[in-house]
């Protein structure tokens, strides 16, 4: 067998490297660039890690179901008792079942779909109150109504101050996950610690407060883990983490979309002519509308392949495995780089182009199917995808129909890697109302 290919070990989990590369995405697209698909690297959290950015590779690894303990350390400060996000794959099949059963039902999406158009409803208008006094912040305003709307759905209850916990968990995410890929700073790190601290201490309360009535009231979410087996304790850890996952994930998603669509106008002229053919002289589309937005579903693919709200993802080989003449050892941490992935010029041309017409049927069909992996792959793929895609596709549909997007002059628009792909200073447009059709 070959030997992996991959930079020289420098015995400090691949800081210097990730570092000195502006990131770990541009970490990982030079070390596929140089060394091919399949790379030997440092990363912190783990000893070594095997990167695989080639879809047909990824597909023999896609059945892995645990995940590596030391590099989601990260996430313990949220899972006092565990969640699905961290069990261990003999307690994961079950518990994931339960949660697929609320998360991603058609006729439960159905069901909740006037609902979730109420409230993003409810967003637009206050935009169109606001509009002409400045820029909205994107990412802001739509994670707290993905906030919202995930608690509408699976939890049966609101969340008083949406503002307040996506601001919480912005603060223990900094602080747990960003401190993995930073050198430390002693003179920041207790002051830090403590604010973390108190911002998941409130994120723990505020589950709990939604919960207690949803309890009484039967919540089908809280109801399916109880039936599944979950303590109290894990339950509320598990839906802390679903809380974490869809309001980051859907808002971002959103956020990125607009963000495309307002630097590529004729490709925003094509989705909102599409919207306004299929709502006549409506304002919201009804559920079974989405399906006939097939323009909009493309530019909402193409913009996750370009920023996947989750850019990475991990396993740890449970028998040996070889890929591409490389033998990967039992106990490997598998590091997927669904970013690099998405990029891959062999599957996608020109591959930082925004072209939502790589999605119609036929281009899919001449792809392997881990090519696009916005929502990971196998058993530890996102349980809400569908429900997302579901969401963006209706505030998406809502917003366009009602304005207009503009970048905000002077605002820099930069990616920056958490727990999810997030904007570092924020996504700031100008909204002009579009002409109502009736």
């Amino acid at each position: 067998m070959s030997v992996i290919p991959g930079p020289p070990v420098r015995g400090d989990g691949g800081l210097h490297d990730i570092a000195a590369a502006g990131g770990l995405h541009a970490y990982q697209l030079r070390l596929h660039a140089e060394y091919g698909p399949v790379v030997r690297f440092e990363l912190p959290g783990t000893d070594s890690a095997v990167s695989i950015a080639d879809p047909v590779l990824l597909e023999a690894t896609a059945g892995i179901n645990k995940r590596p303990e030391e590099l989601f350390e990260f996430l313990a400060p949220l899972c006092e008792a565990g969640n699905l996000q961290t069990l261990p794959a003999d307690e994961h099949t079950p518990w994931r079942r339960a949660v697929l059963s609320v998360l991603a039902g058609r006729r439960s999406h159905e069901a909740h779909f006037p609902g979730l158009t109420a409230l993003a409803g409810r967003l637009a208008d206050r935009w169109a109150e606001q509009a002409g006094e400045g820029p909205v912040e994107l990412q802001k305003d739509l994670s707290a109504l993905s906030l919202r709307m995930i608690c509408q759905y699976a939890l049966g209850n609101g969340v008083h101050d949406p503002d307040e916990v996506v601001t919480a968990f912005e603060v223990v995410l900094t602080e747990y996950l960003g401190r993995q890929y930073q050198p430390a700073d002693p003179g920041a790190e207790e002051q830090r610690r403590k604010r973390a601290q108190e911002s998941l201490a409130y994120l723990r309360a505020t589950v709990d407060d939604v919960l207690a009535p949803a309890r009484q009231d039967g919540n089908a979410l809280a109801a399916a883990l109880v039936a599944a087996g979950m303590s109290p304790a894990r339950v509320r850890d598990t839906v802390l983490m679903i809380m974490l996952a869809a309001h980051h994930t859907t808002g971002v998603a959103v956020s990125w979309t607009l963000h495309l669509l307002s630097r590529h106008p004729a490709e925003a002229e094509r989705v909102t002519a599409e919207i306004d053919e299929v709502l006549s002289d409506r304002d919201a589309p009804e559920y079974a509308d989405l399906k006939r937005l097939t323009r909009l579903q493309m530019a909402l693919k193409e913009s996750m392949r370009l920023y996947p709200p989750g850019p990475y993802g991990a396993r740890e080989t449970t028998e040996d495995l070889v890929l591409a003449g490389y033998e990967i050892p039992t106990g490997t941490t598998v590091f997927y780089p669904f970013w690099a992935v998405h990029l891959n010029p062999q599957y996608w041309p020109d591959p930082e182009t925004f072209n939502p017409g790589r999605f119609t049927p036929d281009q899919v069909a001449g792809r392997p199917r881990y090519a696009y992996v916005p929502f990971g792959l196998g058993p530890r793929s996102c349980e809400g995808a569908s429900l997302a895609m579901m969401e963006a596709e209706l505030v998406l549909a809502i917003l366009l129909r009602r304005f207009r997007f503009e970048p905000a002059s002077g605002h820099d628009v930069v990616p920056v890697e958490r727990f999810v792909l997030w904007a570092a200073d924020g996504i700031r447009m100008n909204l002009t109302p579009r002409p109502a059709t009736r």
